[in-house]
């Protein structure tokens, strides 16, 4: 089955995929910026993943076509990231343990 895109389809397309360049060229310029603040590591680390993740995000749902999937693919993702934060909180609970900052 082939769908019937109109000029005026293909138009808003091009117009969300630019606007989505734009965030991303605009994040990666912020992140740039925040190097230049000379924070300490555990702030630097999470605004470094803070901001990582909004582009993640954003490359994830329109340049992989996520935000127009079905629910089990949201499942999938979501359950990746609830593991992805578990083995990024594992080593800082150990260290946390072993009494180290």
């Amino acid at each position: 089955m082939s769908e019937a895109h109109t000029l005026e389809d293909v138009k808003q397309q091009v117009r969300r995929y630019v606007l989505v360049f734009v965030a991303l060229l605009a994040l990666t310029i912020v992140t740039v910026t925040i190097s230049y603040f000379h924070l300490s590591v555990v702030p630097a680390i999470i605004v470094a993943l803070f901001v990582a993740s909004i582009k993640g995000t954003l490359v994830a749902s329109y340049f992989m076509h996520l935000i127009s999937e079905r629910k089990l693919v949201f499942f999938v993702l979501i359950l990746t990231g609830v593991f992805f934060l578990a083995l990024m909180t594992l080593p800082v609970l150990h260290h946390a343990d072993r009494g180290v900052v």
